[in-house]
C-alpha cells in the first residue's frame, strides 16, 4: 500500500511545505472557477512527484444561495439559481464541471474532491440527480471522490450502489469516524476532527488518535491511500501522523 500524506491547503509556505509533504489538496479551486494559468505555475514550481489533488468548484454542488457563494467572484443571476448545484444535471453544471476538469489537466490532479453539502441530503430525487450527473460527464484521467455528506451517512447501502456504478468514483470519509461504503484501488481520506456532528476543525489529534489512523489505514486493500487532514492543526497533526506511520 502506497500512503500520501498532506493537508488541505497549504497550512504553512509552499517552500515549507513541499520540503515536508509529498501531497496537497486546492482549497481556491472550490471557492472559485479553477485558474489554469495560476494552476499551471503552481505545478512548475512544485518538485518532481509532487502530488496535486484538488476539490471541485462549488458551482456544482452548493446552490448560489450557500453561504459560500459569498466568495465567489462569478454572479449568479437569481432566476438561474435552481440551475446550479445539488449535481443536477443540468446544462450549467455540465459547463461548470469542464471547468473544473480544464483545471484538474492544468495541475494534473490525481483526486477530484466533490463535497455535497448537507442540505444535499439522502432522497430519492437527490439520489437520482448523482446518478444522473456521473452518468453523463466524460471518462476523466483523474479520480473522482464524493463526500456525502447529511443524511447520507445513514444510508451507506444508497451511498454504495452509487460509488459501484462508476469506475473511477471513489467514497471519501473521514476513516476516524465512519468508512467507506465501498472500497475502490484508491482511498480517500478527508481528517475534519473528532466531535460535533460532522466536523470539528478546533480538534487537535492526539498519538493515541493517530496510532488507531494508522491501524485502521493498515487493515486496507487499496493500492493506494490518501490521507488529507483538514483541521487548524493540520500542518503539525499531518507530520505527527506521517512519523507514527512510518514507525515499525
Amino acid at each position: 500500500m502506497l500512503i500520501r500524506i498532506g493537508c488541505c491547503g497549504f497550512a504553512v509556505s509552499r517552500k515549507k511545505y513541499y520540503q515536508e509533504y509529498d501531497v496537497v489538496e486546492l482549497q481556491d479551486t472550490f471557492y472559485n472557477p479553477p485558474d489554469e494559468a495560476k494552476l499551471r505555475k503552481l505545478k512548475a514550481e512544485a518538485p518532481d512527484g509532487f502530488i496535486f489533488t484538488m476539490k471541485a468548484w462549488q458551482a456544482i454542488t452548493h446552490p448560489p444561495s450557500s453561504a459560500t457563494w459569498r466568495r465567489c467572484k462569478v454572479k449568479i443571476p437569481k432566476e438561474r439559481w435552481d440551475k446550479y448545484g445539488f449535481l443536477r444535471p443540468t446544462k450549467e453544471n455540465f459547463d461548470a464541471w469542464e471547468l473544473i476538469v480544464k483545471g484538474a489537466k492544468a495541475i494534473s490532479a490525481r483526486v477530484v474532491v466533490i463535497q455535497t453539502p448537507p442540505s444535499f441530503g439522502y432522497s430519492e430525487e437527490n439520489y437520482r440527480n448523482v446518478i444522473d450527473f456521473f452518468s453523463s460527464i466524460t471518462p476523466t484521467d483523474f479520480a473522482i471522490g464524493w463526500e456525502p455528506r447529511g443524511t447520507w451517512r445513514e444510508n451507506p447501502d444508497k451511498v454504495r450502489e452509487i460509488v459501484e456504478m462508476f469506475r473511477e468514483l471513489v467514497h471519501i470519509t473521514d476513516p476516524l469516524r465512519v468508512l467507506p461504503a465501498t472500497l475502490k484501488e484508491i482511498s480517500y481520506f478527508r481528517l475534519h476532527g473528532i466531535g460535533g456532528r460532522e466536523v470539528n476543525y478546533k480538534y487537535k489529534y492526539t498519538d493515541d488518535d493517530l496510532t488507531k489512523l494508522k491501524n485502521i489505514l493498515s487493515q486496507l486493500k487499496s493500492r493506494e491511500v490518501y490521507v488529507l487532514f483538514n483541521n487548524i492543526y493540520m500542518a503539525s497533526d499531518a507530520k505527527r501522523f506521517k512519523e507514527i506511520f512510518t514507525k515499525s
